[in-house]
């Protein structure tokens, strides 16, 4: 939660607020042949609800955002991906008006972050990763006062409670110390507090950092059923990979103050690589690449020994079908289902992994030499 003062800078927190590449993705390449960006022609549909362009941040010389360029669509969530220090939260307290931009421009709303910043804060909800919340005050209180805040009248809170209290799953732990709560509860009760002016963006910094895998997945339910009751525009920050790949329409992965890479999870998936089937028979896998390359969606069969290494377009689709036709020339012992993940774009990238310090908590596993997603069945 954050409530807006009125200067400029956006320092002021305290006071109410005032009046692939997939057909025609383009690539850069860097002086190594690595590729430097990669953008899908994936443009949002409805009215951007966020834009930026050549959006810029420095503190004392050091460049936090670097010429960044935004464009959110109404009523999408776009997930912002990059590891720590990439320019994530930076970018968020420009885009909500508690950091001034250097140089560029950004439009939130319908209004200029730098010269309308009033009006910016009026029309977006904010849960930072830091919940600013009383310890003294009970949930109702901290609520209540929000509504106040933003100029609310005693029946429009009440009424936004109620709503509130079908939106989001706080409980009967409104009447007590907030001293009291969970992790989780604090903040499902910040993103309340967020959301008790209606706004039309609401902006997300890594919501469900440090959380236990119960409040994550109770946590990315609420952030589903806003957007689609509400159809509201989502702005959610995250270094979790799962977080993004499971919740985004689209996703903007940034490294460096700078925008990398920008499609839909999937998309960006799939131009970096196919996925791969690997099988090991209890014979040898000499006669396999006849029995599965003619199959629909496979791209190439190797087979060395016993293993057998099919290249599928939807390795998900494929694979029922690879281990009945394998099944035909010997038993199948072990068979395993690589996919491309949001790493392997990162990595191809900037020859970095942008997986934080141990795994979020229910992510899904990873093979240790390829980065990629794996899903394996044995006998």
């Amino acid at each position: 939660m954050a409530s807006f003062g009125a200067d400029d800078a956006g320092m002021n927190i305290t006071a109410a607020p005032t009046g692939l590449p997939a057909a025609g993705a383009e690539m850069t390449f860097g002086r190594h042949g690595r590729r430097t960006g990669m953008t899908q022609p994936s443009t949002p549909t409805r009215p951007a609800a966020i834009s930026a362009q050549g959006l810029v941040r420095e503190f004392n010389g050091l460049t936090a955002v670097d010429h960044l360029d935004l464009d959110v669509g109404r009523g999408e969530i776009y997930g912002f991906l990059g590891p720590n220090g990439a320019g994530k939260s930076t970018t968020v307290r420009v885009l909500c008006t508690l950091l001034s931009p250097t140089a560029g421009r950004a439009v939130v709303a319908g209004y200029d972050v730098a010269t309308q910043p009033g009006k910016v804060r009026l029309r977006i909800g904010v849960a930072l990763q830091e919940a600013a919340l009383d310890p003294k005050q009970t949930g109702i209180e901290l609520l209540r006062l929000q509504g106040r805040l933003y100029g609310l009248s005693r029946s429009e809170i009440d009424g936004r409670l109620a709503d509130l209290g079908q939106l989001i799953d706080i409980g009967d732990a409104l009447g007590r110390p907030i001293k009291t709560y969970s992790g989780g509860m604090k903040r499902r009760l910040d993103l309340a507090a967020a959301l008790v002016h209606n706004p039309e963006v609401l902006f997300l910094d890594e919501p469900t950092s440090g959380l236990d895998p119960v409040s994550r997945a109770r946590m990315w339910e609420e952030v589903r059923r806003l957007n689609r009751e509400l159809d509201m525009t989502i702005f959610l920050t995250t270094q979790y990979l799962e977080e993004a790949d499971e919740l985004a329409d689209r996703v903007g992965i940034i490294n460096d103050g700078r925008l990398v890479a920008q499609g839909t999870p999937d998309g960006l998936k799939r131009s970096i690589g196919n996925d791969l089937i690997v099988a090991r028979l209890d014979a040898s896998a000499a006669r396999a690449r006849e029995a599965v390359e003619s199959l629909p969606g496979v791209l190439s069969v190797e087979a060395k020994g016993d293993e057998v290494v099919v290249t599928a377009i939807d390795g998900a689709e494929a694979i029922g079908a690879v281990a009945v036709a394998l099944n035909t020339v010997a038993a199948v012992r072990h068979l395993t289902l690589r996919t491309p993940t949001l790493d392997d774009v990162f990595l191809e990238l900037t020859g970095n992994h942008i997986q934080p310090n141990g795994r979020g908590p229910g992510e899904a596993g990873t093979d240790e030499t390829t980065g990629r997603e794996t899903v394996e069945v044995g006998r």
